[in-house]
């Protein structure tokens, strides 16, 4: 019960990585808002997880959209303590096949999304006078470039830059920024990335899915409960003293 009396409100939390950390989040004593583009699908999902969880419908690439689901969030929360900053797309394609329209709209989702979410929660926070805690879904992608993901990976690398900065800037406040990065992670949205690759690197489907997953060192990849232990405590009052870092969740994937 380390997030006991807490509020968060998560973004892209309809499925897959926001739904476990939600879940998780209220079996440690948080009410979570629930927050997605999807109105009947985070409707449905803050209704599975019971009284402390609320839907909040919310655009991350439109301003008036943000501000309307977090002042919605807060109306029903009755406070802010914690925001989760986890939607995001992907895509993939060589340099020479990337599409404008695409990359726009990685970075509209990705990067700005981030961003002027966490302006509108720290807003939130400084008015209320007692601190909070930021969390962004950084990735391994966001630490190197990759041939065919040069958009996703410069999205997550402007992430952790935007971690660090307002880390820097947002902790004379009592406002606590930091992200995590997660390596590859099982889940629905994979038979999306695993196209994309069997697409480009003539694989057959499920192949490349199988060869990173032997490739972690840990043995196989992450799924979203994996994660959610690291989202808890940056949370919690134990991570008071940290400050603009990013946390490789992985496998071993990656050290940074």
């Amino acid at each position: 019960m380390r997030l006991q009396g807490k509020t968060a409100l998560i973004t892209g939390a309809a499925r897959g990585i926001g739904l476990e950390f939600a879940r998780r989040y209220i079996a440690e004593g948080a009410t979570v808002a629930l927050a997605d583009i999807n109105k009947d699908a985070v409707e449905a999902a803050a209704a599975s997880l019971g009284p402390k969880a609320v839907a909040v419908v919310m655009d991350v690439t439109r301003q008036d959209s943000i501000d309307a689901g977090f002042a919605d969030a807060v109306a029903k929360l009755g406070k802010l303590d914690i925001l989760i900053n986890n939607a995001a797309l992907f895509s993939a394609a060589p340099i020479v096949e990337i599409d404008r329209a695409d990359y726009d709209k990685l970075f509209a989702v990705n990067v700005a999304g981030t961003l002027f979410c966490m302006q509108a929660a720290a807003k939130v926070m400084i008015a209320a006078g007692k601190g909070g805690k930021i969390i962004n879904m950084a990735s391994q992608a966001g630490r190197r470039g990759e041939g065919l993901v040069a958009v996703y990976c410069a999205t997550k690398a402007a992430v952790i830059s935007l971690t660090q900065s307002a880390g820097l800037d947002l902790i004379k406040h009592r406002i606590n920024v930091n992200a995590i990065a997660p390596g590859v992670v099982d889940g629905e949205h994979w038979d999306g990335v695993d196209a994309f690759f069997a697409k480009y690197e003539g694989k057959a489907l499920g192949q490349k899915k199988k060869e990173v997953g032997e490739a972690v060192p840990h043995g196989r990849m992450g799924v979203a409960s994996d994660l959610t232990g690291m989202a808890v405590f940056l949370a919690s009052d134990e991570a008071d003293y940290i400050v603009a870092q990013c946390y490789g969740v992985d496998g071993g994937n990656w050290m940074a």
